[in-house]
């Protein structure tokens, strides 16, 4: 039975040869959430339709050598012409890890697939703040945060493009 190995044997632990690049969440959490219902119980009798402003951020930051927190930040109001119905500010974050990952690839996955992947999770928290601050739920249209992090990369390529071109000399002196 010893010749035939187990699990521990057969994946090698503890011999330092794990160097496939790797990356995943370890777990996420509700960091802080904010509920606002400023004019309630006027707000519910309000008959013109809101308008819903939702605006969203990503953060990250190092906590370890392999492990980063990623921030889904969510702010969302509904605004009638008698004033806010309610604000929800919510943060949304998630521990990843990562090894043996080029510095393109972590910044990858730190600002666009962390985020992908958390979003369903966090709109279900949107939607059921909003519900239990007493309005019909808000279901947050998906996302495409890969297509947004290329843009970001691509418009912060061609501005550096742009700076270095003003700072050339124009002409010959």
């Amino acid at each position: 039975m010893s010749d035939e190995g187990n699990v521990i044997s057969d994946l090698k632990l503890g011999n330092g040869a794990d160097s496939a690049p790797s990356a995943g969440i370890i777990t996420q959490y509700v960091k802080d959430l904010s509920v606002e219902n400023p004019n309630a119980p006027q707000c519910f009798q309000w008959q013109d339709a809101p308008n819903v402003d939702v605006q969203f951020n990503i953060g990250a930051r190092q906590i370890e050598t392999d492990i980063h927190e990623v921030e889904l930040k969510i702010t969302c109001g509904a605004k009638h012409e008698g004033g806010t119905a309610y604000v929800i500010d919510l943060s949304y974050c998630a521990l990843v890890g990562m090894r043996n990952l080029d510095e393109g690839q972590a910044h990858a996955f730190l600002f666009a697939e962390a985020p992908r992947i958390l979003f369903p999770f966090a709109r279900r928290v949107v939607s059921d703040a909003v519900r239990d601050a007493g309005f019909a739920p808000l279901m947050l249209e998906p996302i495409d945060f890969n297509g947004l992090y290329i843009q970001q990369i691509q418009a912060q390529q061609a501005q550096a493009e742009a700076d270095a071109v003003q700072g050339e000399p124009m002409g010959n002196a």
